[in-house]
């Protein structure tokens, strides 16, 4: 873990905003009309309703998007009993995490009351504001009693998490581990160091799977915790079922799994020598293990091993929890969160960890093939996935428990909206995804002895939506495959200046030299130039012996662009090939043209680059609304651009009048609804939401696009999308990832379905 210093801790803090979080209008507010809305008097309508039909709460406010974290700084961290005040920065970041991980609205509230009465009191007060409450770093053994209470007294999701979601996720690895071990919960030894908040919450949980109580050896301060001690509190008393002694290192003696809640330093290699076979040792003290990390591996090979930092293989984070444990609690508005759900999220979390890891976690973790194993037990805190795979299982768990006030019924639906709340999902990759799998098609790779494409190429096969074709050195992509543990089962493999391929070499070339004879080409250099495998997979594609072909990852835009041009060639009906990008965003898909392929198109070329934009849009299932662009608005300026923009626009007008086009016009002016509406409401892309982007040449398409997506956080970019050619031959962007990869395959294989 890079070292975090002082001075930039605190000015992280204070750069620009001071602190972490904000409160932004959902609703607009420009007008005097719109606050009048907003508060008195159109206010006074919602409040009349809910004062009629509570419930109506959740219709008119913001009540069921919206978690208290409430402390009173007891405990905070591992900084202790710092006060309410200087919790605050630690609350403030819980409701960053919050929001960024389920979408979820946050106030941080600091409560100045040690005192549990007084604490509760305060809390039952404020309660109606919100549809949830994460308590937060308060001391045991109050936290209890608190937490208690508050679940008898309120009828909201509600939930300690320092206890419970260490519980969850401590439990989700356990369920992984011992699978991996080859062991059954109900017979192994447990020894919890440790006995605050989390250890009996992890403890309780690991008993609901399964575990035995006679089992399990708790150790606070003190020592084990035996039937010989007095003044225990309930809790102790409840893990009090040994009657012998003993010590940290004598009862670690042939345990299966050790559960570190303490403090660092505590365990000893010797210790962990001492253990079962395959033993399971979660180290959770933070930020020092009661284990190194290093030591503990150093010391067994058959260690599975956990910790609670990030600089280490298999990190219990409570964040891989509680944002998407309160999501779906919230969501069917649970009247609390019960033993079933949070049982529902552990198997959730355990499940998802077994699953394929999409090549954005590896590529967020600088990893290349994560999966599952002793070193991925649980899933990564920044694996997008686990929203949709936590929050309805928790959703469904309290329906099934009978305390969903809201229940879902469209499973599809809500799982859909998970993704848009946090712009993971966009439906036009849906459309495409879906349009893909009807009808896969036969892919060529002309760039196989490269890493990313491979992984791209075995999500499409695995998929399901493409059969891969990999072209390149043979030797080299056997080895890639072998060194990064991927599967191709009966795929093949072809190296066009292998002696095999020779005749198939001779054969290609005298069909491109029927092509291009009277072109500059001899027959000796059209075959000779079917070595390369830019021209022999765009000839696999001409021959109908593959469907589509993708290029472009290691190459320059040309060496890609000109074999297509010269042995597919252009479809006749149309006058130019265009490069069309589509950026998504979570405002939806922008389509942007041309960004790749003509440098100064004429106004009649431009309509016909803009119709056949529209066409690729339509087929999308999305409706295209086109804005001509230029750096004038509607005659405001002279030049060049901005005449040939609107001579194209009134082209387009004749030609196709139902099309939804306008300009010429300025990028803000398309793209901001209020702003166009309010200057040039008689254009008919007032209203509107434009989605497509023509561009007066190529120099603004190309800038435009690439700022776009340096520029944006949340984008995701598609392209450059071949528009003209006759046949699906698509060219990636020079270091492409392997996620743009597999939207272009998708992209790649639609087209190859209607050509």
């Amino acid at each position: 873990m890079a070292k975090i210093r002082k001075q930039e801790a605190l000015d992280y803090h204070t750069n620009g905003r001071p602190g972490k979080i904000e409160v932004v209008p959902s609703k607009p507010y420009n007008t005097q009309r719109d606050l009048s809305l907003a508060y008195s008097p159109g206010v006074a309508e919602p409040c009349l309703e809910i004062a009629n039909h509570k419930d109506d709460v959740y219709k008119y406010t913001a009540k069921s998007n919206l978690v208290a974290v409430i402390s009173n700084g007891t405990a905070v961290l591992g900084l202790g009993d710092i006060g309410p005040l200087a919790s605050k920065p630690v609350m403030e970041g819980k409701g960053l995490l919050f929001k960024i991980f389920a979408d979820l609205d946050v106030f941080d509230i600091e409560v100045d009351a040690k005192d549990p009465d007084k604490f509760i009191e305060t809390v039952k007060a404020i309660a109606p504001t919100f549809g949830g409450i994460n308590l937060e770093d308060i001391k045991a053994p109050e936290a209890f009693e608190i937490e208690r209470r508050l679940k008898e007294e309120l009828d909201i999701p509600l939930m300690h998490d320092d206890q419970h979601g260490t519980a969850i996720i401590s439990s989700a690895a356990l369920i992984n581990a011992l699978e991996l071990a080859n062991k059954k919960i109900e017979k192994v030894k447990i020894v919890v160091s440790g006995a605050g908040a989390a250890a009996f919450s992890c403890s309780k949980l690991y008993l609901a799977l399964g575990a035995k109580l006679k089992n399990i050896y708790m150790f606070d301060s003190k020592g084990l915790i035996t039937k010989k001690r007095t003044n225990l509190d309930e809790n102790k008393k409840f893990f009090a079922v040994h009657s012998k002694e003993q010590t940290l290192e004598e009862a670690m003696k042939n345990a299966d799994v050790f559960l570190g809640l303490s403090k660092g330093g505590l365990v000893s290699k010797n210790m962990i020598k001492s253990m079962a076979k395959n033993p399971i040792v979660f180290a959770l003290a933070n930020p020092v293990p009661e284990i190194s990390y290093a030591d503990a591996m150093a010391t067994r090979d058959d260690i599975i091993m956990a910790t609670g930092r990030s600089d280490h293989p298999n990190q219990v984070n409570n964040v891989i929890g509680f944002p998407y444990i309160f999501r779906g609690a919230m969501d069917v508005r649970a009247t609390g969160i019960n033993e079933a759900m949070k049982l529902a999220a552990v198997k959730a979390i355990a499940n998802l960890a077994k699953e394929t890891v999409p090549e954005e976690v590896n590529e967020a973790y600088n990893e290349k093939n994560i999966s599952f194993g002793r070193e991925s037990i649980i899933p990564k805190p920044l694996d997008p996935r686990l929203i949709t795979a936590v929050s309805p299982a928790v959703a469904k768990a309290a329906i099934d428990s009978g305390i969903a006030k809201n229940p879902i019924t469209d499973w599809d639906a809500y799982e859909l909206e998970l993704k848009k709340r946090l712009g993971l999902d966009n439906k036009l990759l849906n459309v495409l995804t879906e349009k893909a799998l009807k009808s896969p098609k036969r892919v060529v790779f002309a760039e196989a002895d490269n890493y990313k494409i491979l992984k791209a190429a075995q999500h499409a096969l695995d998929e399901g939506f493409a059969i891969p074709i990999l072209l390149g050195r043979k030797q080299r992509i056997l080895e890639l495959i072998e060194e990064n543990n991927l599967e191709f089962p009966n795929v093949e493999i072809i190296d066009p200046k292998s002696l095999e391929m020779k005749e198939k070499c001779v054969e290609y070339g005298k069909l491109f030299f029927e092509k291009r004879k009277r072109k500059g080409f001899t027959e000796f250099e059209a075959i000779k130039i079917m070595r390369e495998r830019n021209y022999f997979g765009a000839m696999m594609v001409e021959t109908a012996e593959a469907d589509a072909l993708i290029s472009g990852i290691t190459r320059n835009y040309k060496d890609v662009i000109r074999p297509a041009l010269q042995i597919v060639g252009k479809d006749e009906s149309v006058s130019k090939v265009a490069g069309m990008y589509i950026i998504i965003t979570k405002r939806g898909p922008l389509f942007l043209a041309d960004t790749t392929v003509n440098f100064d198109p004429t106004a009649e070329e431009l309509a016909d680059i803009t119709f056949q934009v529209a066409k690729t849009v339509r087929r999308l299932k999305i409706h295209p609304r086109i804005a001509m662009l230029t750096y004038s608005n509607f005659g405001s300026a002279e030049g060049k651009d901005a005449k040939k923009m609107a001579e194209a626009v009134k082209i387009l007008h004749e030609k196709h009048p139902t099309l939804v086009v306008d300009g010429e016009i300025q990028a803000n002016f398309a793209l901001n609804n209020n702003l166009l509406l309010e200057k040039f409401s008689f254009s008919n892309l007032a209203n509107k939401n434009v989605n497509t982007l023509i561009f007066p040449n190529l120099s603004s398409g190309n800038i435009a696009y690439k700022l776009m997506q340096e520029m944006g956080d949340d984008v995701d970019a598609i392209g450059p999308i071949l528009l003209g050619l006759k046949k699906s031959i698509h060219v990636l962007q020079l270091g492409s990832s392997v996620r743009e990869i597999v939207n272009m395959i998708k992209v790649a294989v639609l087209d190859a379905q209607i050509k």
